[in-house]
């Protein structure tokens, strides 16, 4: 079982600055957490594959497909400075 001595310790430990009645709050909820954690350990889970998620996730981003921008001009145009059909950028290597 949790005590506030405990609770006190930890709140030292991590530097967190906790008033007597955040202690008494902390202690009810952190002991309601570990108990919780002690039905879970009560179960038989030696059939249970190992996993690092709770639902099997494959491929979870998009596809990046090339698509072409109807309107071209536009883009360029919003440019500040444009060579041409492209961006005109500020040189950033140089040519040693």
């Amino acid at each position: 079982m949790l005590d506030r001595e405990q609770v006190h310790k930890v709140a030292h430990l991590a530097r967190l600055e906790l008033t007597p009645e955040e202690e008494e709050q902390f202690t009810t909820q952190l002991a309601s957490i570990l108990d919780y954690f002690e039905q879970l350990s009560e179960l038989d889970v030696s059939d249970v594959p190992p996993t690092t998620r709770a639902i099997d996730v494959s491929n979870v981003t998009r596809s990046d497909d090339l698509q072409p921008y109807s309107d071209r001009e536009a883009i360029l145009q919003s440019a500040p400075e444009q060579e041409g059909e492209f961006f005109k950028v500020p040189k950033i290597l140089n040519e040693e």
